[in-house]
């Protein structure tokens, strides 16, 4: 593994120069070495294929968490800092950095975090560093009421959505449809449609049908209303048609670009299309500060299956969510206003 030697300080930073240490009785001083930026990277490459997600991370996965590193040693590289050497205090910089120079969102901030944690975890355990820096730093709080980060289309803007997609049954329109279809009425997560195959499917065309999904470390089983099975068997059937050979591992969504056509759609194709319909429709923007994205039309999932009589505990499963605390904020939405405690004031302004 290359090394240098860790006989100096770096301009700037808190450290104090290492001691050199002597060798009991004798007289001879031994330098101590320091891993080098490219070995931590390599450490952490290892760590991701081999831990996360327990040996199974989802590729877009993988390169967000290369793509977070990169930026903070990055970072560190310009302000002459070795990783390895960084202290609590210098993380708490970069978290200021993020905040007030990225000027991120508290939950990138976490996202960022988490990846920096799992980073110096990996080090630890190959014995690179002595301490993880970034133990106990927290993202700051977001100053967001928690309601308001709901983001849904209502029942009128989903229709107006859904109706600018073709309906000339083209593998693109039969796929775009079905896809946005699942996020707004079934609420699967990106990860899921990106996981999902044709072996996932349960059932026949002549039955009820579902879909095994996995994501978030867990499968579950979604049913499927009979016009979306409908409508996926349409999608397949075209598939079919324009020469594919469809195999259980077959992906349930591929990409029709011309550079990556029949492969995996990947969790960024994804955004792409749902992003280029909610532009379209003038869904997108909602304000000069919030916006619509994939996870609104989970949320609007949510939303209008409660709005429209069913139970906290049906949406609750159909979302996969493991706290009926999380599914009780959709209820909120609904309820705000019309069960607001100050309409039963009865008194005169």
């Amino acid at each position: 593994m290359p090394i240098i030697k860790r006989n100096y300080h770096y301009p700037g930073s808190s450290h104090k120069p290492p001691q050199l240490s002597r060798s009991n009785s004798k007289t001879k001083f031994k330098a101590l070495t320091l891993p080098t930026t490219e070995a931590m990277k390599q450490c952490f490459r290892r760590y991701l294929e081999l831990e996360v997600a327990n040996g199974n991370a989802c590729p877009d996965t993988v390169v967000t968490y290369q793509r977070r590193i990169d930026r903070y040693l990055i970072w560190c590289s310009d302000r002459n800092l070795s990783p390895a050497l960084v202290s609590r205090e210098e993380i708490l910089i970069y978290r200021r950095y993020l905040i007030e120079v990225r000027q991120l969102k508290s939950s990138t901030i976490a996202l960022a975090l988490v990846v920096m944690r799992s980073f110096y975890h990996a080090c630890l355990q190959q014995n690179l560093i002595k301490e993880n820096p970034v133990v106990g730093v927290n993202p700051p709080r977001a100053k967001v009421d928690v309601v308001e980060q709901i983001t849904f289309l209502t029942l009128e803007q989903l229709q107006h959505l859904l109706s600018l997609i073709s309906n000339d049954n083209s593998v693109k329109s039969l796929r775009d449809r079905f896809l946005l279809s699942l996020m707004a009425l079934e609420g699967l997560r990106t990860v899921e449609l990106n996981r999902a195959n044709l072996g996932n499917i349960r059932g026949s065309k002549s039955s009820t049908c579902s879909l095994s999904v996995e994501g978030k470390g867990k499968i579950r089983t979604v049913p499927l209303r009979s016009d979306l099975a409908e409508l996926m068997w349409r999608y397949l059937e075209a598939r079919l048609v324009a020469g594919e050979q469809q195999t259980p591992n077959s992906s349930l969504f591929i990409s029709l670009s011309n550079r990556f056509y029949g492969r995996r759609l990947s969790r960024r194709g994804i955004r792409y299309i749902v992003d280029g319909y909610l532009e379209l429709a003038r869904l997108k923007e909602i304000d000069s500060e919030s916006s619509r994205s994939c996870h609104s039309l989970r949320h609007t999932a949510g939303t209008l299956g409660l709005a429209g009589g069913a139970s906290l505990r049906q949406v609750q499963e159909l979302l996969g969510h493991s706290d009926p605390k999380t599914t009780a904020i959709y209820a909120h939405v609904l309820e705000r206003h019309e069960n607001n405690p100050a309409l039963c004031i009865d008194v005169k302004i």
